[in-house]
């Protein structure tokens, strides 16, 4: 019995073990068979969600957009063929920096945000005007580091965008390089933009507004008799420098011409794009309605003053609700028939040359405002519309793949433009001139 005990119990010890080593051989091969397609499914996951990302980095950065020359409208005129002649950067490929300058939002961001790499801080001397109401205006101005090319006195009147100053970077950087070219230059600083001039009065700076623009510009007529004018424009300046060369035909007297850069050409209509959300231009709205409450805000004690507590307690409560520029300037900034929002169509040009830029895929500059320009310049002699397909709002930076160069194709084309104007006139035959009435000399003799 004992015998055949232990021979049961070393049997069923024999059938363990040899159930057990089939168990885990078993196991081992599923293990074998499962182990490489893991590693094989986790691979194709990393590919695609590293494919997802290229893809939505090539989409936003917009880096299959060709790069192509602007396009250009205008007529085609003896003036208009020897400025596109003389002013290259208006005819050849615009080439933003690789990796970035194709997205329109990333070269506003960036002008927004930078400004400009590597600012210059050139060194100019402050004027102040004061006004028939009160008000005072500021400019600064610079005077060129050399002879102009023509030997003439020229005289560049800037007007900066919205809530702008001379100290902004994209300002300094455009004055450098046009004092070295031989341009002296007037740059208006919006009223209450510079954060360390207080208001003499219960006023700032409105769209419309043409005064302070037009008072620096009438200083620069009165202290240098001999000079000849180029006016240029940024943004909300675009609009009033237009504006102004148009409210009569008295401003445009030594005017060579003019520049406007990413002008929106209506304010009313503009404000009704920026309700809308494609282009994220109601997060634009917001940001520079935030701006700009940030602006009355350390005006407060000038803008208020004369006011009731209660009326003060009132506009300060609708002035931290909004979130639209539109909201400000019907609940804050009460514009009136002395300062009406700005239409391009009331402009009337009859001399004064005329350069007008913008980009494709500026986000702040609805589609449907690039028709103003276009049918201007398709009616108008001495008026050329330049459109990039890049550029956002005041970007136009150029480089080669990843950083940026100090100086911009906007910088570029502007002073081009101008001297390109400057040459016409130094060297232009008597029967022609710049004026819509253009004849040419055979046309005369005819």
């Amino acid at each position: 019995m004992c015998v055949h005990t232990r021979e049961s119990t070393e049997l069923k010890c024999v059938k363990s073990v040899l159930f057990f080593r089939i168990i885990m051989n078993t196991h081992e091969s599923d293990v074998s068979t499962i182990s490489p397609e893991l590693p094989a499914m986790f691979d194709g996951m990393k590919l695609a969600a590293v494919a997802t990302v290229l893809y939505i980095i090539v989409r936003c950065l917009n880096l299959k957009s060709p790069t192509a020359p602007p396009d250009l409208t205008y007529q085609d005129t003896a003036l208009n063929r020897f400025l596109l002649k003389s002013c290259p950067q208006l005819t050849k490929e615009y080439i933003p920096p690789l990796l970035w300058g194709k997205s329109g939002h990333l070269q506003t961001a960036l002008y927004g945000k930078l400004g400009r790499v590597s600012s210059p801080h050139p060194s100019g001397v402050r004027k102040y005007l004061p006004m028939q109401d009160g008000a005072t205006a500021t400019f600064d101005l610079f005077e060129p580091m050399g002879d102009h090319r023509t030997g003439d006195d020229i005289t560049m009147v800037i007007c900066p965008g919205i809530g702008n100053h001379s100290e902004k970077h994209y300002i300094r950087t455009f004055v450098d390089y046009a004092q070295k070219d031989g341009y002296r230059c007037a740059v208006l600083n919006h009223l209450g933009a510079l954060p360390n001039i207080e208001l003499t009065s219960p006023r700032m700076f409105t769209y419309g507004c043409t005064w302070e623009f037009a008072s620096m510009v009438g200083y620069i007529k009165r202290t240098y008799p001999q000079t000849q004018l180029i006016v240029v424009g940024f943004s909300l300046g675009g609009n009033i420098v237009c504006k102004f060369l148009g409210e009569n035909t008295m401003n445009q007297e030594r005017v060579l011409c003019c520049v406007s850069v990413c002008q929106g050409y209506s304010a009313l209509r503009a404000q009704e794009t920026f309700l809308q959300w494609d282009q994220f231009r109601r997060f634009y709205n917001f940001l520079m309605a935030d701006n700009m409450k940030k602006i009355i805000l350390s005006h407060r004690h000038s803008l208020f003053a004369g006011s009731s507590v209660k009326k003060i307690d009132a506009d300060l409560s609708r002035l931290y609700t909004a979130t639209s520029l539109m909201q400000i300037d019907d609940n804050i900034m009460r514009y009136d028939s002395h300062s009406p929002l700005f239409c391009f169509d009331m402009v009337d040009y009859r001399s004064v040359p005329l350069l007008l830029v913008n980009s494709a895929d500026d986000p702040l500059v609805h589609d449907s405002l690039l028709t103003i320009p276009r049918t201007l310049a398709a009616k108008k002699p001495n008026v050329i519309f330049s459109l990039t397909l890049h550029g956002g709002h005041l970007g136009f930076f150029e480089g080669a793949v990843l950083f940026p160069q100090p100086l911009t194709w906007m910088d570029k084309v502007i002073v081009g433009y101008a001297n390109a104007m400057c040459q016409w006139e130094k060297q232009k035959p008597p029967c022609q001139s710049a004026h819509p009435s253009e004849s040419s000399c055979a046309e005369k003799k005819a």
